[in-house]
């Protein structure tokens, strides 16, 4: 599936609610759904500075295809990283790199999130696509 259609389905999935207090718990359920982050893996490092709560990031490279794995120890910000892990994992450097996500701006996410989760949300996106251009660097 490509990052657009899987962009597409989220856009589908959360337009089924009007209310904004059923898509924060569809984005809570997509938190408690998140296979929880190796604690080798919640180093200083991994991270995400500009977040509210603390945020962890890692990705991996095999076979030319990242995977993104992430944690958070607040509840709706861990739904937020499970959707751009959803989105962005298991698709080459170029592909994550070349992406717009749109589905952020049309679910209505960052103008239902404080400044400061919608800076996180920022930070998050920066995060995953400075992995990509370091991998894709590294393997050119």
């Amino acid at each position: 599936m490509t990052i657009n259609e899987i962009q597409d389905e989220i856009i589908d999935e959360f337009s089924q609610f009007d209310d904004w207090m059923d898509k924060y718990a569809l984005l809570i359920d997509l938190g408690n759904s998140l296979e929880p982050l190796e604690e080798k893996h919640k180093t200083p490092q991994n991270i995400i500075e500009g977040c509210q709560s603390r945020v962890w990031l890692n990705a991996e490279y095999n076979n030319g295809i990242i995977t993104y794995q992430g944690e958070s120890d607040a509840i709706l910000v861990k739904g937020i990283v499970s959707l751009l892990i959803h989105v962005m994992s298991g698709h080459t450097p170029d592909e994550i790199l070349n992406t717009e996500l749109y589905f952020i701006d049309r679910i209505g996410l960052k103008e239902h999130l404080s400044p400061t989760r919608s800076n996180g949300l920022v930070a998050m996106v920066k995060q995953m696509k400075m992995y990509a251009l370091a991998f894709k660097a590294k393997n050119n």
